[in-house]
């Protein structure tokens, strides 16, 4: 009886422990194997533009700066900045986009703002706030939509994913990495959140909200 009782808690307890390594697997706690574009024989975009002159195109570019800045392990925290862009060490999901354009050559502050003062109704906004306005998902939903090239919103076309591109989601929005999973399904760079222990995460196969797929030209 003891024996049957051991073994049974031996099982119960392996169940646990399984099922816990697949929750922090799933949630990203537990890395994910990477794989690149060459492992699935997919062609890496390379842009025509270089936007701010330094000799890298902006869609390589783009990428560098978002993962220069996630190296500064921003926390997570949503404030209001008088000058627009953080300066403090904290951000939010728009701020990892935000910052990935800006040293490429693109200031989204100055960007959003041209476009919602010549469009406001197509914004909805009522009192525009250059400082904010641009590290909102919804304006740079509407944002990209208007002002960069849409691309397909289907993961499993995987040679249409390129790091560096811009996806966002209902509420979210991120980077695409150059990094895949096993099924050639890019990784995304993004802060979704204080409890996040990596920036750049296997989550675009566990979403269902995907509205938006961009790339700037």
């Amino acid at each position: 009886m003891k024996k049957k009782v051991f073994y049974t808690l031996v099982i119960i307890f392996g169940i646990l422990i399984l099922s816990i390594i697949y929750i922090l697997y799933q949630f990203n706690y537990i890395p994910h194997k990477k794989y690149s574009n060459e492992d699935f024989d997919i062609k890496t975009y390379i842009s025509q533009v270089d936007k701010d002159g330094d000799g890298i195109d902006d869609q390589t570019d783009i990428l560098n700066n978002v993962k220069n800045y996630i190296s500064t392990n921003p926390k997570y925290k949503s404030k209001y900045y008088a000058n627009g862009y953080p300066d403090d060490g904290y951000g939010v999901c728009t701020d990892v986009v935000a910052f990935g354009l800006k040293d490429a050559g693109y200031d989204l502050m100055q960007l959003v703002n041209e476009d919602i003062k010549n469009n406001q109704q197509e914004y909805n906004i009522e009192n525009i706030d250059k400082n904010i306005d641009f590290r909102r998902v919804n304006n740079l939903k509407i944002y990209f939509a208007r002002n960069t090239v849409s691309l397909t919103t289907d993961i499993s076309k995987i040679e249409e994913w390129q790091g560096g591109d811009i996806v966002i989601f209902n509420k979210h929005i991120g980077i695409v990495s150059d990094k895949r999973n096993k099924n050639g399904t890019p990784f995304i760079i993004h802060h979704a959140n204080q409890f996040q222990k990596y920036y750049e995460e296997d989550i675009l196969e566990l979403r269902n909200d995907i509205v938006g797929h961009y790339r700037i030209s």
